[in-house]
């Protein structure tokens, strides 16, 4: 009898351990159906894809500002560039707006192959959400082709950026307000009130910081003289926004706390910078 209980229980702990194994298998499975990789690869996630074009736009972005800063002595090599207005400084400039016009013509075509898509299954979301690689193929390919377009248009095309850019620029300050709006309210909710009383308070403390900080570089580099008025005025311009958005914030019947004015501080005090340096 003690043999056959034996039996009976390591007949039992090996169907546990089968079991187990089996369980371990299933969760790794669905964990890797639901991977960041397996989505990106089968475009399951139609969500995730604003996350994959915001990487997108980072790349570009940074492809620029190396064409910008450092990209003057292969620029040279390329014939069509070399008699860009005005030198090196020209160069780099103009490769930015090469690299843009690509960037542009990337998204635009993204655009108009996705406009008016209802439907999650339909081939069109299928293009929106997935193919990943070629989209990566077809933007690599759509910044290269405009360092081969003649100079003419793309000083053309630098002139129309202008406006561009700033649309650009409304667009991203709705999406800001919009965001830190959303990551206030949510902090200041009843169910995170209390739980993120102390990240709130450091965080809008050092944006604070960062803001009074970054104003007075911006005297010290930007405006050491009395002449500077054009400094000067943006600069002041940008402290008083933000002494504004702070009382504005405070007021009683808005009483939003000190992490909104702090945030948009920021985003302001770094337009008025890269303004300034341009």
């Amino acid at each position: 009898m003690a043999a056959i209980h034996d039996e009976q229980y390591k007949i039992k702990e090996d169907l546990e351990l089968q079991n187990n194994k089996r369980r371990k298998s299933t969760s790794y499975i669905e964990s890797m159906e639901h991977s960041f990789c397996s989505q990106f690869l089968n475009g399951s996630n139609p969500w995730m894809a604003r996350y994959v074009y915001g990487l997108i736009f980072l790349v570009m972005t940074l492809f620029a500002w190396g064409i910008r800063d450092y990209g003057r002595e292969l620029l040279k090599e390329i014939e069509r560039l070399k008699d860009c207005k005005g030198g090196e400084t020209c160069l780099g400039t103009e490769g930015v707006l090469r690299v843009s016009l690509g960037c542009f013509i990337f998204y635009f075509t993204m655009f108009l192959s996705t406009a008016g898509t209802t439907k999650l299954h339909e081939a069109r979301d299928s293009w929106h959400s997935g193919w990943w690689i070629t989209k990566i193929f077809m933007g690599i390919g759509l910044m290269v082709l405009p360092f081969f377009i003649p100079n003419k248009f793309i000083e053309v095309y630098g002139e129309v950026a202008h406006f561009g850019a700033g649309v650009f620029l409304l667009i991203q300050l709705i999406s800001i307000i919009s965001f830190i709006t959303w990551l206030n309210d949510c902090c200041r909710s009843e169910k995170y009130s209390e739980r993120c009383y102390i990240q709130v308070t450091l965080l809008s403390l050092a944006a604070y910081i960062v803001c009074i900080t970054g104003i007075i570089l911006m005297y010290i580099w930007y405006a050491p003289e009395l002449t500077c008025v054009r400094n000067i005025f943006f600069i002041t311009m940008t402290l008083v926004l933000l002494h504004l958005m702070t009382s504005v914030s405070l007021h009683t019947k808005i009483n939003a706390g000190f992490l909104t004015p702090g945030l948009m501080g920021l985003y302001i005090v770094y337009i008025c910078w890269c303004a300034l340096r341009s």
